[in-house]
């Protein structure tokens, strides 16, 4: 399991261009990602405490969204307690991600 702490720049309710975004999502420091910016990250989270806008989350990779029409990759973090199948993430991030070619790598 690889634990990883996430600062968030689009915390859930954040609107950026007309879309609202219902799941929190931000970056990982000093990962550089395809596009020579910080890796950027989608936060997923049932619990209580999570669903809010969150500054920072500290939480384990699941899976790996790889963006086929994209230069960068998104990563996707959950609690370490917590586990979601392919399909649940693929629900979470249709509101970004649907404007992509994106296939899901599960991470062990």
């Amino acid at each position: 399991m690889k634990i990883y702490t996430a600062k968030m720049d689009r915390p859930m309710g954040y609107v950026h261009h007309g879309t609202t975004y219902p799941i929190n999502y931000g970056y990982i420091e000093g990962i550089i990602a395809g596009d020579g910016e910080e890796q950027d990250v989608y936060i997923l989270s049932n619990l209580p405490e999570n669903q809010k806008a969150l500054t920072n989350f500290t939480g384990k990779l699941i899976a790996i969204i790889h963006r086929k029409d994209d230069v960068e990759d998104k990563w996707v973090l959950t609690s370490p307690t917590e586990n979601f199948t392919k399909s649940e993430i693929e629900q979470a991030i249709h509101f970004q991600e649907q404007y992509f070619d994106s296939e899901i790598e599960m991470v062990k």
